[in-house]
C-alpha cells in the first residue's frame, strides 16, 4: 500500500499557472496533486486570456477573488494574503518557466515545475541559488522516477547488485510527431517545434532530459561526455525532431540515447537497460510493472510491482495489490506526494523519510539545461565530444 510520511494535519495550500482548457498535463497535475489528499488547490491561472483563465478556474471550484488573468497578479495577491498559496506548480511552455518560478520563490512560495526548467543555463542557476537561498523545495517534473519498478531499479544498482556499472542503453523514442501537425494548427506540436518557445533543441529539451535523467537516477553516474547528431526528418519543420547521443559516464561506463518524435508507430517509447558486471536490468514504460533483471550465471527473472521481495524504496511508493496495474498518473502522484513531505518537514521542522527525497529538484533540472546546451553545441561541431559537467 502505498504510504507518503507528510504527517501534516492540513493540505498544503497549491495554486497553478498554465494547464487549462484542453491541457492533457494540467489535468494530470490536478489529478496528481489530488490523488493522497496532501494539497488544496485554491488559486490559479489557467491560460494566457484573462477571461478564459478565470472562466475554467470556476470549473475547478476555486473561490471568485483567486481567480486570476495573470501569474503576475496571482503572484503579488497570494503573498498577501494569510491564507496565501504555499506552492506554485507550473506547467507553461518552456520559455516562460523562469520569470514565473522566480516570481514566487522571491516571494517564498515552493515551486514544481514541469521539464526542462528553462531554456537558458544562467537562468537555470539563477533558480537553483534562490532556493538554496530562500530554503525552499523545488521539484521538476521527470515523472518517470516515481515509477516504483524504477525506484526498484534504482535500488538494485545502488547496492552494488550488478557490480560496475558499464553500459546504459536509453530511448525516449515516439511518433507522435512523424508528420507536420505544426502546420496544421495542432497546438502542443505548434509550440514544441518552436524554438523561440521550445529552445534550442526540441527534441533534447523535451525528451532527452527524462531520459538524462533516468539513466542518471537509476545509476547514481553522471554524464561526463557526450556526442550528438540532432536531425530534422519531418520536411518543413523549424527544429529537430531526432536524436542520437553517445555518452561517457563519469566512472568509465559508456552509453547511448536515442529521443526521436518521429519514430512512426512508436507509442510513448521510453526504455532503458542498465548492464553491470554481474547482470543487466530492464524496464519498459509501457509494462510499468515488471523489471527485467538478467544475471550473468542465472536465469532471468521478471520483478513484478507490489510483490513483498521488493526493496522498500519500492514499496513505498506502492498503491495497489500485485496484478492490478499502476501507471502514469500513480508515478506522477508520487513525485506530488514526495514534494508534499519534503515542504511538511520544513514547514514543521519536522523529520522526513529519506526515501522520500529522492524526487526530482532544481538541481537535477539545473543538469537537464546543461545537458540540452551539450547536444547542441556537438551536433553543431559534427559530433564533437563535449564536456557535459557544470562548473
Amino acid at each position: 500500500m502505498q504510504t507518503v510520511d507528510s504527517q501534516t494535519t492540513r493540505s498544503l495550500r497549491l495554486g497553478m499557472v498554465g494547464g487549462g482548457p484542453g491541457s492533457h498535463i494540467g489535468a494530470t497535475h490536478r489529478q496528481a496533486a489530488r490523488m493522497d489528499g496532501h494539497y488544496d488547490l485554491v488559486a490559479g491561472v489557467f491560460a494566457s486570456d484573462a477571461e478564459r483563465s478565470r472562466v475554467f478556474a470556476a470549473t475547478l471550484a476555486i473561490a471568485p477573488d483567486r481567480r486570476y488573468g495573470t501569474w503576475q497578479e496571482m503572484a503579488e495577491q497570494e503573498a498577501g494574503r494569510a491564507d496565501g498559496i504555499e506552492v506554485v506548480a507550473i506547467m507553461t511552455p518552456n520559455d516562460s518557466h523562469y520569470a514565473i518560478a522566480r516570481a514566487f520563490l522571491e516571494r517564498g512560495v515552493h515551486v514544481i515545475c514541469d521539464k526542462p526548467l528553462t531554456n537558458d543555463l544562467a537562468q537555470a542557476t539563477e533558480l537553483q541559488r534562490l532556493a538554496q537561498e530562500r530554503g525552499l523545495v523545488f521539484g521538476v517534473t521527470f515523472n518517470y522516477s516515481g515509477y516504483p519498478m524504477v525506484r526498484q531499479a534504482r535500488a538494485m544498482v545502488r547496492s552494488g547488485e550488478l557490480g560496475a556499472v558499464r553500459l546504459v542503453q536509453v530511448e525516449l523514442a515516439s511518433g507522435w510527431a512523424s508528420t507536420l501537425l505544426e502546420a496544421e494548427g495542432h497546438k502542443q506540436a505548434t509550440w514544441r517545434t518552436t524554438p523561440a518557445i521550445a529552445g534550442k533543441s526540441s527534441v533534447v529539451g523535451d525528451l532527452g532530459t527524462h531520459a538524462h535523467h533516468l539513466a542518471r537516477y537509476i545509476t547514481g553516474l553522471e554524464v561526463s561526455e557526450l556526442s550528438a547528431e540532432l536531425s530534422t526528418l519531418v520536411p518543413g519543420r523549424q527544429t529537430d525532431d531526432n536524436g542520437h547521443i553517445m555518452l561517457r559516464f563519469d566512472n568509465g561506463a559508456r552509453g547511448m540515447m536515442w529521443v526521436s518524435m518521429v519514430a512512426a508507430g512508436n507509442l510513448h517509447g521510453l526504455r532503458i537497460r542498465v548492464y553491470g558486471e554481474r547482470g543487466s536490468l530492464e524496464w519498459v514504460q509501457e509494462r510499468p510493472d515488471e523489471l527485467v533483471v538478467r544475471p550473468v550465471d542465472g536465469p532471468q527473472q521478471i520483478l513484478a510491482r507490489g510483490a513483498g521481495y521488493l526493496a522498500p524504496a519500492a514499496q513505498r511508493v506502492n498503491r495497489l495489490w500485485p496484478g492490478h496495474p499502476e501507471g502514469f498518473m500513480d508515478a506522477f502522484a508520487n513525485i506530488y506526494s514526495d514534494i508534499a513531505a519534503a515542504i511538511v518537514a520544513r514547514r514543521d521542522d519536522s523529520a522526513v523519510d529519506p526515501l522520500a527525497l529522492t524526487f526530482p529538484t532544481v538541481d537535477d533540472g539545473v543538469l537537464g539545461v546543461r545537458f540540452v546546451d551539450a547536444a547542441v553545441e556537438s551536433n553543431q561541431q559534427g559530433g564533437r565530444w563535449v564536456d557535459v559537467r557544470t562548473p
